[in-house]
């Protein structure tokens, strides 16, 4: 177990606010591991695809995805994990990922409602990347709308559709529509000069019912709901307001990459008027990449999430 504390200031200030800082130190230090428990190791190895959250060099946060069938992750040992794939067309990941980058990995099996988080950094290899433990930790099943993915390697290649600093209208459906997107933050240090990787970079799930996701011209809002306080997406953003969102269409396989800058709202008629909702996350658009097609993942039906019932819904104002 380390002997840093577990949550960085960021956090903690997001914990105190909450009124929940002494309970987490006390926990933190019990589940944020500096490596990956046999379970996690083996969870990964599961799975047919990815989400890495990455920072290019101007310090902006971006989430990826990457795939393969089965077992195209391995963990050699409890420090370590290997990826045997390679960035997608037009993702992100294809220029921030380099040797030393700081990354954030989750790993979710939807169908299950399992998810793991791990951070580190990465080393490039062949054919893909190894990732050292910096923070590896579960995470709890809420909101995790359950559809099984299938590995389609015949998926035809993806195509840039568009890219600007704005969304365009296909961009709006995408967000409008949406159950399910993940969020990568990170905190200053992820980019600095021996940075450490335990304050490096984050990326998550974010689920809610359909049309969760407010949309007001460039600007995006979302309700926090009860979560396991441990506050690393918030926390970063208190840091760090730059955000980057991953929108996936689960039926066409199209991937949404959108940049913002994002603030957490504690109060206000907005939030009362979101039944079940803590916070509000509000995110303005600064970039936007959509990619048409090009993820080789199938999904099954969806079955919502039971931790929904009794939330509101903007439409219920």
């Amino acid at each position: 177990m380390s002997s840093h504390p577990a949550f960085h200031a960021g956090e903690q200030a997001l914990q105190a606010r909450a009124g929940v800082q002494a309970h987490m130190a006390q926990i933190g230090p019990r589940v944020m591991r500096d490596h990956m428990p046999d379970q996690h190791r083996e969870f990964f190895g599961l799975l047919p695809f990815l989400v890495v959250g990455s920072v290019d060099a101007g310090g902006q946060p971006w989430a990826s995805v990457v795939a393969g069938a089965p077992g195209f992750m391995d963990s050699p040992d409890p420090t370590h994990l290997q990826i045997r794939a390679r960035p997608l067309p037009h993702d992100p990941l294809n220029t921030t990922l380099h040797d030393g980058a700081a990354l954030g990995l989750l790993g979710i099996q939807p169908h299950t409602r399992r998810r793991n988080r791990m951070n580190g950094t990465a080393r490039l290899e062949d054919g893909g990347f190894a990732v050292e433990v910096g923070q590896s930790f579960g995470n709890c099943p809420k909101y995790i709308q359950a559809r099984e993915p299938v590995w389609t390697p015949e998926a035809p290649a993806g195509h840039l559709a568009y890219e600007g600093p704005g969304l365009d209208e296909a961009s709006r459906e995408l967000i409008r529509a949406a159950d399910t997107f993940f969020i990568a933050t990170a905190h200053p240090q992820a980019t600095a000069p021996g940075g450490e990787a335990r304050h490096g970079v984050d990326v998550s799930h974010r689920g809610g019912p359909p049309g969760f996701v407010k949309l007001e011209g460039e600007v995006l809002t979302v309700p926090d709901f009860m979560g396991n306080h441990f506050f690393n997406t918030l926390g970063n953003i208190a840091v760090h307001p730059a955000a980057g969102l991953l929108f996936v269409d689960f039926d066409r396989g199209d991937l949404l990459y959108v940049a913002v800058q994002a603030q957490v709202l504690w109060d206000g008629a907005e939030l009362a008027s979101f039944d079940g909702a803590l916070r509000l996350l509000r995110m303005r658009v600064t970039h936007v990449r959509r990619v048409q097609g090009g993820l080789p993942l199938r999904w099954g039906p969806s079955e919502p999430s039971p931790q929904l019932a009794g939330l509101g819904s903007w439409s219920s104002r």
